[in-house]
């Protein structure tokens, strides 16, 4: 299934949203737009897993480096919205929900800025 990676830019907030499978061979295409949000200077940015049925290891590592690169400085920070059970499972096997603010939505998580 391709992946399909929509931006939206507010005034406070950038939303990401991520359908389909985050894989080896998808998460290159994930690191790149969140990499032209935070190049661009912004540094609030809300991940929508929502449509998101599948994240190896590679995505999560790509949302580990961007999380890394928006709080450097206290600049800002990256917040998950959105994800199923199996994907919240792999985040909690790896030991990494505590890292991530999570949200049940994305108009939670854009709020909470």
């Amino acid at each position: 299934m391709p992946i399909k990676i929509s931006t939206k830019e507010y005034k406070r907030v950038d939303l990401v949203s991520v359908s389909g499978r985050v894989d080896s061979s998808t998460a290159p295409q994930l690191e790149k737009a969140l990499q032209k949000i935070i190049d661009g200077g912004r540094y609030r940015i809300v991940v929508d897993l929502s449509e998101t049925d599948f994240v190896s290891s590679a995505g999560i590592r790509v949302l580990l480096s961007a999380l890394k690169q928006v709080r450097r400085f206290n600049r800002g920070d990256l917040r998950l919205a959105g994800m199923s059970s199996k994907v919240k499972k792999a985040f909690d096997l790896a030991g990494l929900l505590e890292l991530f603010q999570v949200f049940e939505n994305s108009v939670d998580a854009v709020g909470s800025f």
